[in-house]
């Protein structure tokens, strides 16, 4: 077997479970809003932007003690970065944060 071969092999194999676990999120999150555990995302955005307005440049759906989470990152009008979370239940607002320090503490 050729060298070359053996490494699309392998390569693969690297990315094929990292595909799949993707799937999984993704199916996860399609039953959990048609069980009405989460809402959808235009509300979610909706719920956001009502708190901090601005763009929203990244949304992150998890699941923590059992409960659903999305945590939004926002782009103010002044330049800042704010990170909100929100219940993607009941739209509460959990907490809002300048996200900007984050980078630095890491």
């Amino acid at each position: 077997m050729s060298t070359l071969r053996l490494l699309v092999i392998l390569l693969a194999c690297l990315v094929l479970p990292a595909t799949a676990a993707r799937a999984v999120d993704q199916d996860a999150a399609r039953r959990a809003m048609q069980r009405g555990e989460i809402r959808p995302l235009d509300q979610v955005l909706a719920a956001a932007r009502a708190a901090v307005p601005g763009d929203v440049v990244s949304v992150e759906l998890e699941r923590k003690k059992g409960r659903w989470l999305y945590e939004l990152k926002i782009l103010t009008p002044a330049g800042k970065r704010r990170e909100v979370k929100i219940d993607a239940r009941t739209l509460a607002i959990l907490d809002k944060d300048d996200d900007d320090d984050d980078d630095d503490d890491d």
